[in-house]
């Protein structure tokens, strides 16, 4: 961290501290989200930026947060199976619907963020603040965007339980996802099951010939046997899937890490070119971006870039996605969200990591990665026409903290994130040398 900038570091992580220890967790659509959105409205206001707050309906469990409800479904059928065994044969069609039902529902709602199916499960009301600062002159030509996300994550139990392994991560990994991974195949087989049975009692009914090949076989009678025990087994893995996130608010994330540290940076970024303008991009307007609810498969952002489409915000427009500032062995770009098919920027990506380069970090990711799972809210914005990358010095492998309860700013070093006050600047500089170069319109070209 420069020695020059370190009272910007003390002010994001101040921020840091009093998310995590004096408003605590801030799920989405929650009091305690609603109230950091209070307190990043204040901050604003001590620097003479207005914020601007625009709500839109959000439903947690829609996506990600209701992992949980796969694995009750995976308990009532699992039960279910004995009865339908025991003669009430029509049971397999309605099971059979109910697993492919949860299905479609998974692929669309928590793998790919979709929207669709929100309607169906209980509202909230979320938010999105944000705060510009203009040049002197109140003219400009383009725009950054420095974003971070609000609310924080539902505890995830299987990661929270591997505390005890903190010190053999390998093993804790395995753990965690032994056990969510044995329930997601417990669901598979479930599915395959009712589906098996609702064709097999189909085809007896058509007196269809393959029907009696399969019950007359050695393989069916094995199987048979097989399905005494079977749904107890499933029932344990839909348990493991049942338990994946803790639903009491009081136990949910903290989240010092993610994502405190993206919503303080930003903040910090635009105090420090409020308080030094000389400093300033030249024809560039700054805004600090608060998202909400980006844990509830990145319902801010979506609903920030649907509500803006077509306005001046998102044109020649820059966007800075910060989460998770706080593993100083792993400063890194995302360029990509697997599960999204989104690849974000690659101007952006090589300003990141020339901007390593300079500050001399060494990262154990090599300064770059692809989200592997889930999403970051650079997906909306690049879809939205936005040049987008996120910037995160989080630990890609699965850990005690990610997620849990245990995210608090004690974990980690005021340092790490003066580092990452430090890279903000320097890719900002390189954005403004890019867009001079470009006549101002680098993002249209």
């Amino acid at each position: 961290m420069k020695d020059e900038n370190k009272k910007y570091a003390e002010v994001a992580f101040g921020i840091v501290e009093d998310a995590a220890n004096k408003i605590g967790s801030r799920l989405p659509g929650s009091k305690g989200e609603i109230k950091f959105h209070h307190y990043i409205e204040d901050k604003l206001k001590e620097i003479g930026i207005k914020p601007v707050t625009e709500e839109f309906a959000v439903s947690p469990r829609a996506s990600i947060g209701g992992i949980p409800y796969a694995g009750v479904m995976g308990l009532v059928i699992s039960a279910l199976c004995y009865f339908a065994l025991s003669g009430l044969t029509a049971l397999w069609y309605g099971m059979a619907i109910a697993c492919v039902a949860t299905w479609i529902w998974l692929i669309c709602s928590v793998f790919l963020y979709k929207t669709w199916f929100d309607m169906f499960f209980p509202q909230k009301i979320s938010r999105n603040t944000y705060g510009e600062l203009v040049p002197e002159d109140g003219k400009y030509d383009y725009t950054i965007i420095l974003s971070g996300h609000t609310d924080t994550s539902w505890t995830w139990r299987h990661s929270e339980h591997n505390y005890k392994f903190r010190n053999n991560p390998t093993l804790g990994l395995i753990s965690a996802y032994g056990k969510v991974g044995f329930g997601a195949v417990c669901f598979l087989l479930l599915t395959a099951i009712c589906v098996f049975y609702s064709v097999l009692i189909t085809g007896n009914a058509l007196q269809a010939q393959f029907v009696k090949d399969i019950v007359y076989s050695s393989y069916y009678r094995i199987f048979s046997f097989a399905m005494y025990f079977i749904p107890a087994v499933t029932a344990l893995g839909s348990a493991f899937l049942y338990m994946w996130a803790d639903k009491h608010e009081e136990n949910a994330s903290r989240g010092a890490m993610d994502n405190a540290t993206g919503c303080a940076l930003s903040y910090a970024v635009i105090k420090y070119f409020k308080e030094n303008p000389d400093k300033m991009p030249k024809n560039c307007r700054i805004i600090d971006f608060n998202c909400g609810s980006e844990e509830a498969g990145l319902r801010g952002s979506i609903a920030f870039t649907r509500q803006h489409k077509g306005e001046d915000i998102l044109k020649n427009t820059w966007n800075l996605n910060i989460d998770s500032i706080a593993d100083k062995d792993y400063f890194e770009v995302v360029i990509k969200d697997d599960w999204q098919f989104t690849r974000f920027d690659k101007d952006l990506e090589k300003m990141f990591k020339d901007t390593f380069s300079e500050l001399g970090i060494e990262s154990k990711t090599g300064g770059c990665i692809h989200n592997p799972v889930g999403g970051c809210d650079s997906t909306p914005m690049t879809k939205a026409g936005i040049k987008s990358v996120t910037f995160a010095a989080q630990n890609p492998i699965l850990t005690y903290y990610y997620h849990t309860w245990r995210d608090m700013p004690e974990r980690f070093e005021e340092e790490t994130v003066g580092t990452g006050f430090d890279v903000l600047l320097g890719v900002i500089d390189k954005i403004d040398k890019f867009q001079q170069k470009n006549g101002f319109n680098g993002v249209n070209n």
